[in-house]
């Protein structure tokens, strides 16, 4: 039991050092939520007003509603860069020297996830702290009760990162991969628009929204943050955590690289 402790803690503190000495990093996670919300939001307040929704018990801002799903965001964006530094590893050698340890390969993926997951909570909670300055004010009970759905939509995400990443055998494919999957996952949910909405604009797009499991992780989020459980939201987050991270430990191949260099 020793050696798994010292194992996660290991794989933790790395990620938490190649956090710090990547600053650029950190700022860059923040950029984008908060272009959303100081400019986008700003512009879009007068014309969006939203009607009184689960978890809201008033008329609420255009700000307040966007506020959990840009939180989402960040765990998106920050679950795909895991996964590219999951390639690098890969493709340089270090996760194959990782993967030398006695330990179970299953374990040490489980916990580069939850790595990649705790510090993606600390650029969350630095954004949601700049949003309370800004005036978006969920209870602060609200923001301890969202812990565990934050941390369990970044193990969702990080594991969807993982698993898309174990078909990626070079580098230069990354990008162009991640933001088809990004954006569409991002756009098509309930984080910039309720569905209501959405069904008002087309049926079809409704129904895309409502199937996209970027929705619910927005959804548990924001209903945490407001103290409520979602409870449908969170059965199909845990499922699909569960579900995607068996994928991603059976489907990774760490001679990836390897076989690249052969070719």
């Amino acid at each position: 039991m020793i050696a798994y402790w010292e194992c996660l803690r290991g794989i933790v503190l790395r990620e938490w050092l190649r956090f710090v000495l990547q600053r650029s990093r950190f700022l860059s996670a923040l950029v984008r939520p908060l272009l959303w919300l100081l400019v986008f939001a700003a512009g879009f307040r007068a014309a969006l007003g939203i009607a009184i929704i689960e978890p809201y018990d008033t008329y609420i801002t255009y700000d307040t509603y966007i506020v959990p799903g840009l939180a989402c965001m960040i765990l998106l964006f920050n679950g795909m860069q895991g996964s590219l530094s999951m390639v690098y590893d890969r493709e340089m050698g270090s996760m194959r020297v990782l993967l030398t340890s006695p330990l179970p390969r299953a374990f040490l993926l489980v916990a580069k996830l939850l790595a990649t997951a705790l510090i993606s909570l600390l650029q969350v909670y630095a954004f949601l702290a700049i949003a309370w300055v800004y005036g978006v004010q969920p209870p602060a009970w609200g923001l301890l009760a969202a812990l565990p759905a934050l941390l369990l939509v970044a193990l969702l995400l990080s594991a969807l990162g993982l698993l898309l990443s174990n078909g990626i055998r070079q580098l230069e494919n990354f990008a162009g991969v991640m933001n088809f999957v990004i954006f569409p996952m991002f756009f098509l949910s309930s984080a910039l628009y309720p569905l209501w909405k959405m069904r008002e604009s087309s049926e079809w797009l409704y129904w895309l929204c409502a199937a996209n499991p970027f929705t619910h992780a927005v959804e548990l989020v924001r209903n945490a943050l407001y103290l409520r459980l979602h409870l449908d939201a969170l059965l199909i987050c845990a499922g699909l955590t569960v579900l995607l991270t068996l994928l991603a430990v059976a489907s990774f191949n760490p001679q990836h690289a390897a076989l690249r260099k052969v070719g």
